[in-house]
């Protein structure tokens, strides 16, 4: 904004009414300022172009001259315009400066700002899968709904207002993910003193039910079939290991032959490759053992004794294979199975550890679940194994319970 003249004792004033500005006459170049006789400092100002605002000229507390836009000639009545000065006014006697107040909420950080920071300083924390849906979620719903907001002025009507309208669009899930989300972030706004006060908080999420899709047996077997036949062997290791040892999809793509121990059967898996973020030590199976050595000697023998970092190397070596969706979408059409996601080959593991007897505790630390209550979802997988066992038991208690068969009598000779 143009600073004012210093000559303010020197200004012309004039009692403005609605007609008075209209009349005003239009300066050949730059514009002019006509001010008021009853608020001291206001004035209409009118440019080269014939544009007219109300404008309010005021010194600060520090004895700063500044010059406030109350707003157009079209849009402000006279009588109106001096009410808002005189409430300016009111501000700056009370040590306040409305420009400068202004002037920090253009500069205060709109949630694009905040979405930018978030990517930049928080997301390299999370695992690679986790960063790409968080940031799938602020493209698709947060930046467009919300972006152009200042941070501050974010309220908890319109994260419940977003929340509820991509419930209502078929994606209740997505919906509670995206709040989620936008708590955390605003959790981060408020350490970063962008704001005083968390608006996504107490917002009702949708309820969530678990899936409980297991693979059956006819369907293992011709995923088994379909494995076999697969081109990519390497998706296809892939798959047979998360069926082996009920690990992450995350976990089996980032596997290390540092980490894996052949000898001794163990799995070492990093804090880094882990949910949790703690060092998990897996045993493996024969047939996990016998898989992982083929792979070791294929690889071995392509790469003249040297082996790759990555029990799954990407193209070129470098790196590790990041997805196998592709893959997976064809072994699932070829055994013709139908909605099962990779993340219920670790379910099916769970349940086939647990109907041969392993209890909770025990799938729960093959699985490297931090919290027990992670397990407690294979609960009702116990039925089965507990059936056996209460029929089993019921059948001696039965036994036990009927008379003994009386002797046949034996019969005289006479």
């Amino acid at each position: 904004m143009a600073r004012p003249k210093a000559n303010r004792s020197k200004r012309e004033t004039q009692h403005l009414t609605d007609a008075v500005v209209r009349r005003l006459p239009t300066p050949t170049v730059g514009n002019k300022v006509h001010y008021d006789d009853e608020v001291r400092g206001l004035g209409a100002r009118v440019t080269s172009a014939g544009a007219r605002s109300f404008v309010l000229n005021y010194l600060t507390k520090g004895g700063r001259e500044r010059r406030i836009t109350i707003g157009a000639c079209s849009d402000w009545t006279t009588t109106e315009a001096r009410a808002e000065a005189k409430r300016l006014r009111h501000l700056v006697d009370e040590g306040g400066d409305p420009l400068a107040d202004i002037e920090d909420a253009r500069a205060a950080p709109s949630v694009d700002e905040l979405a930018d920071r978030f990517e930049q300083e928080h997301l390299p924390r999370k695992r690679p899968s986790t960063a790409r849906d968080y940031k799938h979620m602020l493209a698709i719903h947060i930046r467009p709904a919300l972006g152009r907001l200042k941070v501050a002025e974010v309220a908890f009507s319109d994260i419940d207002g977003l929340h509820q309208k991509i419930t209502k669009s078929g994606s209740p899930y997505a919906a509670n993910r995206t709040v989620a989300v936008l708590a955390k972030m605003f959790s981060l706004a408020v350490r970063w003193h962008m704001r005083e006060m968390n608006p996504a908080k107490g917002i009702e999420r949708n309820k969530e039910y678990g899936r409980r899709r297991y693979l059956s047996a006819d369907e293992l077997a011709r995923l088994t079939q379909a494995l076999a036949a697969h081109p990519d062997k390497q998706a296809a290791n892939i798959v047979r290991l998360l069926l082996l040892t009920g690990c992450r999809r995350g976990e089996a793509l980032s596997a290390r032959w540092s980490d894996i121990d052949l000898t001794e059967g163990t799995w070492s898996k990093p804090p880094s490759s882990t949910k949790q973020r703690e060092h998990h030590q897996a045993p493996l199976s024969a047939p996990a053992r016998q898989l992982l050595a083929d792979i070791r000697a294929q690889q071995t023998g392509k790469h003249r004794h040297a082996l790759p970092t990555f029990v799954f190397p990407g193209p070129g070596q470098s790196g590790h294979v990041v997805d196998i969706k592709r893959s997976w979408r064809q072994l699932c059409r070829a055994a013709k199975i139908d909605a099962l996601r990779i993340h219920d080959l670790r379910h099916s593991y769970a349940s086939q550890a647990i109907s041969g007897g392993a209890s909770l505790p025990l799938v729960g630390a093959l699985l490297g679940h931090a919290s027990p209550a992670t397990t407690q979802r294979y609960a009702h997988l116990h039925a089965d194994p507990m059936r056996a066992v209460t029929e089993r038991v019921g059948a001696v208690i039965t036994a036990a319970g009927k008379p003994a068969t009386a002797p046949t009598p034996i019969k005289r000779r006479r």
